[in-house]
């Protein structure tokens, strides 16, 4: 069985015993989750699909840790006019173990 749901301005396609990065969550490493936005759950042909959201749709799961993702460089120059910043990024994520989904 998966899910498509949405956190964090994005979509995610999710199985149960998943472990999908998100972007940060406000909860503690352990706490359990529940995602109630749910686009999309499907098995197999059956497949029920939300106007936006399904029904009775949830999805659960459990904070596995915080951390940041890979550095990127922000470079901005523009030729023959002394111009150059440089800077990085890193972005904040959550790792989250689908433990459930329901609709």
């Amino acid at each position: 069985m998966y899910a498509v749901i949405a956190t964090g301005g994005k979509q995610y396609r999710v199985a149960e015993g998943d472990v999908v990065r998100f972007e940060k969550l406000p909860a503690e490493p352990g706490a359990a989750v529940e995602f109630d936005k749910v686009l999309v759950v499907g098995q197999g042909a059956d497949i029920k699909v939300g106007a936006p959201y399904v029904t009775g749709g949830k999805v659960t799961g459990t904070v596995q840790a915080h951390g940041k993702g890979e550095k990127k460089r922000i470079v901005k120059f523009r030729r023959r006019k002394h111009y150059l910043r440089q800077g990085n990024h890193r972005q904040s994520y959550t790792e989250v173990k689908i433990t459930g989904i329901a609709g």
